[in-house]
C-alpha cells in the first residue's frame, strides 16, 4: 500500500553546527560551551570533541552535492553563534558569516530550499562566562546575532527558527549537567528555561522588524505519552507527566502563560518575570518546527525503563511509529498551531559496512518507513503538517555520546571523512521522488 503526501510537501535532511562543522578555531571563530565541554576530560564518551567533526566547514560543497544525489528538497542547519560574534556581541567576524553566505549560495544553487536555525546550543563562552542563559542580557545579545545573520541571508533564506529544543538546554544542560555548560541547578534550569523564551520572543521581533515576510518559527521536541495499563491510576500518570514535561514550551508559546502544574512543581525555584514577557514570548509564528522519536510510557511509580516487545535504538529509545501520528493529532487538538514541519525524526543504530562498502541499515530505513507512513496518516486526519526533514543528513558528534552513535543516512569514515550513502538514503531519495511511502 502506497502512503501519498501532499503537492509542495518539503522533503529535507538536518544537521547542526557543532556537530558537523568542525574548524572549531579558525578564521576568528570563538570559542563555544561545547568546545570548552568536550575539551574537559570526562565530559564526552571517549573523550571525543567536535574540532574536526565531518569537517563540513571544509568539506561543504561536496555535502552539498550529496544532498542533490539524495534528492533533498530542502536542508537544514544552524548558524555557530561563535563564528559570527566570538564573544557574543560586539563587532561581526566577517569570515564567519562569510561562510554561511557561501553555503547558502550552494545550497540553492542546488535547487535546495535552506531553512536556518539560529541556536543549536553552541553558546559563546564568554556569555557563558557572564552567566550564561541565567543572566537576561544574552536575551538582546541573541537579537542582536540574529540580526546580523538576517541582515546578510535574509535576502534568500525563507525559513528561521531561532531555537532548536529548548527543554534539552533546560534539562541536559543546567538541571542535570550532561550537555554544555554542565549545570545541576534547578533555579538555574528553570530561570534559563524562561530566558530562552524571552530570546525568543525578541529574536522573533527583530527578524519581523528587518523583514516582516520572513517565516519564523521555533523547535521544539516533543513526544507522546501513554500509560501502561488501561487502569484509572496509569491513565491519571500519563496525564500529569504531559502536564509537567510536555506542555511547558508548548503552553508558554500558544497560550501565553506557563502551565499551572509546572509553576507548582518550580515552586522557589520558578524563574523572575517580567511585564510583558509573556506577550513577547506568544508573537504568532509562521510554522512549527517540531522534533520526535520516540514514546514514553508510564505507569502511577513513573517512566517504564522497558516496554516488554518493544525494540529499542541504539540510544535506547523505543521505536514505536504509531506514537508520531498520536502526537500530532494531539498537538493539533489542544492547541492552535499555524503548519508543522518534521524537523527531526530518525534513529541511531550500529551499522555495518559490508564487504562491497555498501551500508545496509534495514532497522534505520525502517524506522523511517515507519513514521512516514503515520506522518501520511496524521496528514489524512487533518493535521497541517507542512514537511519532514530526517535526523541526519551525516552521522556525526552525537553530544554526550560523541562519534559511537549513528543518526545518517549518510555514513561518515572520521578517520578519512569518505562519505558513503547508506541504504536508506537511497531509499529516502525514491520517496522524495514519488512524493510517497510504501509499507513495503
Amino acid at each position: 500500500m502506497s502512503y501519498p503526501f501532499p503537492p509542495h510537501f518539503l522533503w529535507g535532511a538536518a544537521t547542526a553546527s557543532y556537530q558537523i562543522e568542525g574548524a572549531w578555531d579558525e578564521d576568528g571563530k570563538g570559542e563555544s560551551i561545547w568546545d570548552r565541554f568536550s575539551h574537559t576530560p570526562g565530559s564526552i564518551d571517549n573523550n571525543d570533541n567536535g574540532d574536526i567533526a565531518c569537517d563540513h566547514y571544509h568539506r561543504y560543497k561536496a555535502d552539498v552535492a550529496l544532498m542533490r544525489r539524495l534528492g533533498l528538497m530542502a536542508y537544514r542547519f544552524s548558524v555557530s553563534w561563535p563564528r559570527i560574534f566570538p564573544t557574543g556581541r560586539g563587532k561581526v567576524n566577517l569570515p564567519g558569516l562569510d561562510f554561511y553566505d557561501r553555503l547558502v549560495d550552494e545550497v540553492l544553487e542546488a535547487g535546495i530550499t535552506p531553512m536556518l536555525t539560529l541556536y543549536h546550543w553552541d553558546l559563546p563562552q564568554a556569555l557563558q562566562d557572564q552567566g550564561g542563559w541565567t543572566n537576561r542580557e544574552t536575551c538582546p545579545a541573541f537579537a542582536d546575532y540574529s540580526a546580523a545573520v538576517v541582515k546578510r541571508l535574509g535576502d534568500r533564506v525563507q525559513y528561521w527558527t531561532t531555537f532548536n529544543e529548548p527543554r534539552v538546554v533546560m534539562l541536559l544542560g543546567y538541571m542535570l549537567g550532561e550537555h554544555a555548560p554542565g549545570i545541576q541547578e534547578l533555579r538555574a534550569a528553570y530561570q534559563t528555561a524562561h530566558h530562552l523564551m524571552v530570546a525568543h520572543g525578541m529574536a522573533v521581533q527583530a527578524i519581523k522588524a528587518l523583514n516582516p515576510r520572513l517565516q519564523t518559527s521555533i523547535v521544539l521536541d516533543q513526544c507522546i505519552i501513554d500509560p501502561a495499563t488501561d487502569s484509572p491510576e496509569d491513565a491519571a500518570a500519563a496525564d500529569e507527566a504531559w502536564k509537567n514535561r510536555e506542555s511547558l514550551f508548548l503552553d508558554c508559546i500558544f497560550k501565553a502563560h506557563y502551565p499551572e502544574s509546572s509553576w507548582e512543581q518550580m515552586g522557589e525555584n520558578a524563574p523572575e518575570i517580567l511585564d510583558g514577557d509573556m506577550a513577547l514570548i506568544s508573537q504568532k509564528l509562521d510554522f512549527l518546527g517540531l522534533n520526535s522519536y520516540f514514546r514514553w510510557v508510564v505507569n502511577a511509580q513513573g517512566i517504564l525503563e522497558h516496554v516488554p516487545g518493544s525494540e529499542y535504538t541504539a540510544m535506547g529509545w523505543e521505536v514505536h511509529a504509531p506514537a508520531l501520528r498520536k502526537l500530532l493529532n494531539k498537538l493539533h487538538a489542544e492547541y492552535r498551531l499555524p503548519p508543522i514541519y518534521i524537523t527531526e525524526n530518525g534513529a541511531a543504530f550500529q551499522d555495518e559496512v559490508a564487504e562491497d562498502g555498501a551500508i545496509h541499515d534495514d532497522r534505520r530505513l525502517d524506522y523511517l518507513r515507519q513514521h512516514l507512513i503515520q506522518t501520511s496518516l496524521a496528514i489524512q486526519d487533518g493535521v497541517d503538517v507542512r514537511g519532514y526533514f530526517a535526523w541526519s543528513l551525516l552521522d556525526n558528534f552525537e553530544w554526550k555520546r560523541g562519534y559511537s552513535k549513528r543518526f545518517g543516512i549518510v555514513r561518515v569514515d572520521y578517520e578519512t571523512q569518505a562519505r558513503t550513502i547508506k541504504d536508506s538514503g537511497h531509499w529516502y531519495r525514491r520517496v522524495i521522488a514519488a512524493n510517497a511511502v510504501d509499507d513495503q
